[in-house]
């Protein structure tokens, strides 16, 4: 009996010794590349952007996005800065009413450096809105490249994909 105990206390102590060895490794692969004021810039950054967007304000919307903007979409295609905004404002005119949001999925941010450039955000978003009386609700990913350039945080590339 005590052999047996032995045996797995032991089994235990390994186990948790493993997890544990196995933790910091992944957590010094994470931190390798992780800039924390970086990752809160591009969440503020993300949380203008998308209170923009959940306020149907395409006054602020325009303001972070840049000129050049390339907006990938898996179903709608590739479209430049002018049919981005009216894509935009075409959504919020069919959508005055529906409670249309886009949050976004709590955990799912990663945010890369670019050198001499800006940063990678990539996540998932949910959008909510209202279809024939019931709630709809939609998780897609997506990846922003934001340039730093000019004291200013600005979307250049859009992917949003998964649809």
């Amino acid at each position: 009996m005590r052999s047996q105990l032995h045996h797995c206390l032991m089994v235990i102590a390994f186990t948790i010794t493993g997890t544990l060895v196995n933790k910091n490794a992944c957590a010094q692969n994470t931190q390798k590349h992780f800039d924390q004021q970086l990752y809160n810039t591009i969440l503020h950054m993300d949380s203008v952007c998308f209170d923009a967007f959940n306020a149907h304000d395409m006054e602020r919307l325009k303001k972070v996005f840049a000129d050049n903007v390339e907006f990938y979409h898996d179903l709608g295609g590739l479209t430049y800065y002018d049919q981005t905004m009216q894509n935009f404002e075409k959504m919020f005119a069919q959508n005055k009413n529906t409670g249309m949001r886009r949050d976004l999925v709590k955990g799912s941010l990663e945010v890369y450096p670019i050198k001499d450039f800006g940063a990678i955000e990539v996540g998932v978003h949910k959008f909510t809105h209202t279809e024939n009386g019931k709630e709809e609700v939609g998780l897609l990913k997506f990846l922003h490249v934001w340039q730093y350039k000019n004291n200013e945080w600005k979307i250049t590339r859009v992917i949003s994909y998964d649809h």
